[in-house]
């Protein structure tokens, strides 16, 4: 039976094109890989399964494991009937893993190709294959309810296949995209698994899938006398030579190792805090432009109400484009801190107030959890750091590292969408100077050993926030200029709501 997209969303039905398959076990054999047995936990129709009883002659027993039988019998057919082929019909995320690998003859050799979908994805359409909730990052707070609680199953699925094959029980060799792949990397150089090598092997996931973004072959080995902390990144399945190397220092993956060596003193633990733009979900009524008339919203709809709680507004694509000196939108925001009452509004402003309690539907529709039990029309991401006269920002989203100075327009402070990160600044001259010390060479090769560009969001607050800008004012003669500045590390109460967006920060 063909499957509809949900179905092939929800059980990751992109089955890997047998040549590929063949590839990436030709490579693997070629890498010194001997296993005993291959284990393929979700075989689909079995080309890893085909691939494997072809190359690995030396494998003893190949495990095809697949929740779907009609995949099985496909792929019992596809390996010719190999003798060591062993199918299973079991769902990956009800199976004793851990007792099933112990019996096992080693070394293994996990392989496969797990979904490539994230949990929040398949509780859009609310599907049910998928692991039991769990915050298995265990991020904590707000971190645990916005982006960084999201994850890709095959995130999920891989790092379990790293536990089984701790104690040098053998080989790793799955297809994920490179985002991915990176965060299993991390985990495992994190938790001290017993990594002896490690490889990024890329394919072209439009061609082979139909699926656009960046994707690859981790291969991680477990067994051998060296723990290995940097992992070559090879352009194709079939390469012989790396593009680059990426590696972990100071408990972080790393684009750029030597760059990262070069400029290490610039790297601090003491920083200023940056912040992160409004988050408020409802752009068809919190955003206005100017229009003949006066303000419109996205809605259409001319909107007549007080000054105070309108302010300029820069999305991230105008700070991105450098098109910070004349705001074409404005915003509502009805709150000076997280979690301030906006009842107050209904006097200071009762025309914001009715046209605000006019949309209460579309508000009431916003889904995340962030905003239950919090004041009517609430946001997030302000606080005194949003009304300051200048900023320096950043826009998250865009390839690029370019910081641009925003002073007031028309007597306000500009404030940002949630997509722009940001320094308060006490003065224009603080501004500036900061500004040419984020846009110096150092500043730039600094940053740039950390960012992998084919993040989502590549630019992110924990990533800004590790650059010492004291000890590179020192290395511009622009300590004048800095004095006074204080790292701001300490929330206020008004803070500690902490803004949602700067939580979104995807490796």
């Amino acid at each position: 039976m063909r499957k509809t997209p949900r179905q092939k969303i929800e059980f990751g039905d992109y089955q890997t094109p047998l040549p590929l398959a063949n590839r990436i076990c030709e490579r693997l054999a070629r890498l010194g890989v001997v296993p005993q047995t291959v284990v393929e936990p979700t075989c689909g129709i079995g080309a890893f399964v085909k691939a494997s009883s072809t190359c690995f002659s030396c494998a003893k027993k190949i495990v095809a494991v697949d929740i779907n039988v009609t995949h099985l019998s496909q792929a019992r057919k596809l390996a010719c009937f190999d003798q060591r082929v062993q199918l299973i019909h079991a769902d990956f995320f009800r199976m004793d893993w851990e007792a099933f690998i112990e019996g096992l003859t080693t070394p293994i050799l996990v392989i496969g190709n797990f979904p490539w979908v994230t949990n929040s994805a398949l509780g859009f359409i609310e599907g049910g294959n998928l692991p039991m909730k769990s915050n298995f990052h265990n991020y904590a707070g707000m971190d645990a309810i916005t982006g960084k609680g999201n994850f890709d199953i095959s995130e999920w699925m891989t790092i379990q296949a790293v536990d089984w094959l701790r104690e040098e029980k053998g080989s790793l060799a799955i297809l994920l995209k490179t985002a991915v792949a990176r965060r299993v990397l991390r985990y495992i150089y994190q938790t001290n698994a017993p990594l002896s090598r490690s490889a990024i092997l890329k394919i072209n996931a439009p061609k082979e899938f139909g699926v656009a973004t960046d994707a690859c072959l981790l291969f991680c080995d477990f067994v051998g006398d060296l723990k290995e902390n940097d992992c070559p990144i090879f352009e194709t399945v079939t390469s012989t030579e790396p593009d680059k190397v990426i590696g972990f220092r100071d408990g972080d993956l790393l684009s750029d190792i030597r760059g990262f060596d070069e400029n290490r003193l610039l790297n601090s633990k003491a920083t200023v805090k940056w912040r992160s733009g409004i988050k408020h979900d409802c752009s068809k009524v919190m955003e206005l432009t100017e229009g003949s008339n006066g303000l419109y919203n996205r809605l259409g709809e001319r909107v007549e109400i007080e000054e105070e709680y309108v302010f300029p507004l820069l999305k991230g694509s105008d700070v991105a484009n450098g098109r910070t000196d004349n705001p074409k939108r404005k915003v509502i925001v009805p709150q000076q801190f997280v979690g301030e009452e906006t009842f107050k509004i209904k006097e200071t402003a009762p025309k914001t107030w009715a046209y605000l309690e006019s949309h209460q539907p579309v508000f009431a529709r916003r889904k995340s959890k962030i905003y239950q039990n919090k004041p009517r029309f609430a946001i997030f991401g302000v606080g005194d750091y949003s009304f300051t006269d200048w900023k320096v920002a950043i826009c998250s989203l865009y390839k690029r590292l370019i910081f641009v100075a925003v002073g007031p327009f028309e007597g306000k402070p500009v404030v940002f969408d949630d997509t722009v990160y940001f320094l308060p600044c006490r003065t224009e001259n603080e501004a500036r100077t900061l500004c040419d010390l984020l846009n110096s060479d150092k500043a730039q090769v600094f940053f740039s050993t950390y960012i992998f560009w084919d993040s989502k969001r590549p630019i992110t607050a924990s990533l800004l926030s590790k650059i010492d800008i004291g000890k590179l004012a020192n290395i511009y003669g622009k300590t004048v200029e800095y004095a006074g500045r204080l790292p701001d590390t300490t929330l206020t109460k008004s803070e500690q709501g902490e803004n949602s967006a700067e939580q979104l920060e995807l490796i």
